[in-house]
């Protein structure tokens, strides 16, 4: 069987085109090699299964030590019932071991314990029956929670004191969070908010995307096998969309290699990349669609808003924010700004948090549209004048984010327009003080900047320095026609239609804005 790119579990080297597991997690054998209990934690499908159960192999393979890869996924559906939650996943343990272990290192018959203990005991059991150390990277473990997690983690301290002959050498957690963020609906907080009752960890470590130069590697193995080419520009296109993002990499290329350009004789293009990239973003996989529900987190919310809005970050407390940077979601640049973590998820996040008002706005003709097919800007302009007292303030009051709703229409309407004809590019960046949006239709191009002018601002009108920020927006955009959009949201103001006006300013280089405030 050939091998493809893999967007479904772990990878496997015989099926799966793969990079060598354990070089993003170079600092596991040093842990297990001084007895460490530790924990890794991150995002889904950035390979931290496939890592770690390669490891295993090779820690068991090479002699000195029993090592395995296990999962607690089977107890997640008893939250509240310990001894049901132990025994589906020493259920499922007892078959890890089967799998990847030979006889000799299996573990005996899980001892008779009472609830709470189970785990314990057939830790116990195994370490001592074992004739080597026992490696155990436990799988999963914050699909737990409440008592369930509570009680697993609580088994593992009281076993740590024991360790190596009678508990395990060394033990790993591994999840999407770190400790401290593990789900428990206990103490009037349903986080843990410290690493009690895993207190007994050494370090928490993180799992990194793929570099530019692995992606190209990655990429470079379906060319050795199948002949087919990826051009230079074509793995960095990839890597830009991408930033690297494991699943996300692998994806772009599985669609463009099964769907868009089977013949092995031809070359993968950058615009092979963004057609898959749009296939993605619109078929929106498990991956994506559990990325967009993680966006209803109040913690993930405190982040995002602000960050659509342009806005700072106020008085976000760190723990949420690294929260949201190990659920993958956003990323630090190299000069420590928060930023969304890769194009693809920006979109993602946009399309997520405007379905609901895209569906809400009446089907409406594209009278902007010229019949040779070209865009009189002028009727758009009009066009989005009258839908907003009509529909925007009512869409508004309908949105999650309230504090960044007025954008989230304004992308909504604007994604009506396009509609199959062109697309709509965002620059999302905390503290800016804006939202830049890019209009492409059918060619031709709009760049808006969207403001909003709140009572804090009440002494400046922020139009003289907006006109200055999107000229240099127009200028990277590659165009000389621009609309800025200033939200007026000073209390006191009189409502609609009245404060709504439309005018035009020229900027410093003799570029012409439309201005509509609303």
């Amino acid at each position: 069987m050939p091998r493809h790119f893999n967007t479904a579990g772990p990878c496997r080297v015989d099926l799966h085109y793969m990079l060598p597991p354990e070089r993003r997690v170079p600092e596991v054998r040093a842990l297990v090699d001084t007895q460490a209990y530790f924990a890794l934690h991150s995002p889904r499908q950035v390979g931290k299964t496939t890592a770690l159960t390669a490891l295993a192999a090779s820690l068991t393979r090479e002699g000195r030590y029993a090592a395995v890869m296990v999962s607690m996924e089977t107890g997640a559906a008893f939250p509240d019932d310990v001894g049901a939650a132990e025994s589906a996943a020493l259920d499922a343990w007892r078959l890890a071991a089967t799998f990847s272990l030979p006889p000799e290192l299996r573990p005996p018959a899980w001892p008779e314990a009472a609830p709470g203990s189970r785990i314990q005991a057939a830790l116990t059991a195994w370490t001592a029956a074992c004739p080597r150390p026992l490696v155990v990277f436990i799988d999963e473990i914050d699909a737990l929670r409440d008592q369930a997690l509570l009680s697993v983690l609580r088994q593992m301290r009281a076993g740590h004191n024991y360790r190596p002959t009678a508990f395990p050498w060394s033990l790993a957690l591994v999840g999407l969070r770190d400790v401290r963020d593990y789900k428990v609906a206990a103490g009037g907080t349903d986080r843990l908010n410290t690493g009690s009752p895993f207190n007994i960890k050494v370090e928490s470590l993180t799992m990194r995307g793929f570099t530019a130069d692995e992606v190209a590697e990655l990429y470079a193995q379906h060319t050795a096998d199948t002949g087919q080419r990826f051009e230079l520009d074509a793995v960095a296109r990839a890597f830009e969309l991408t930033r690297g993002q494991p699943w996300l990499v692998n994806a772009l290329a599985y669609v463009i290699t099964t769907k868009l350009v089977t013949d092995r004789a031809r070359a993968v293009t950058a615009a092979d990349v963004e057609r898959a990239r749009d296939v993605l973003i619109e078929r929106q996989d498990t991956h994506l669609d559990s990325l967009a529900e993680r966006l209803r987190d109040p913690r993930v919310r405190a982040v995002v808003e602000p960050m659509i809005q342009g806005a700072a970050l106020a008085s976000l407390a760190p723990d949420d924010l690294r929260f949201v940077i190990d659920l993958g979601l956003v990323r630090r640049d190299d000069d420590g700004a928060v930023e969304v973590a890769n194009p693809i998820y920006r979109e993602i996040i946009v399309r997520s948090l405007t379905d609901a008002m895209r569906a809400s706005i009446p089907k409406f003709a594209p009278t902007w549209l010229r019949d040779d097919g070209t865009v009189d800007w002028s009727r758009l302009r009009d066009a989005f004048v009258a839908f907003w007292p009509q529909h925007g303030e009512a869409l508004r009051g309908a949105s999650a984010y309230p504090e960044a709703a007025s954008h989230l229409v304004l992308m909504a309407f604007l994604h009506r327009v396009v509609n199959g004809g062109g697309r709509v590019e965002r620059e999302l960046a905390i503290g800016s003080g804006r939202l830049d949006l890019g209009v492409e239709v059918h060619g031709e191009r709009l760049g808006v900047e969207v403001k909003t002018w709140r009572d804090a601002d009440k002494s400046r009108d922020p139009t003289v320095a907006a006109l200055g920020q999107l000229e240099e927006y127009l200028a990277r955009f590659g165009t000389s026609r621009g609309w800025l959009v200033l939200f007026d949201q000073r209390s006191g103001q009189p409502d609609l239609p009245e404060r709504l006006r439309v005018e035009a300013r020229v900027t410093a280089s003799g570029r012409e804005i439309t201005v509509i405030r609303l």
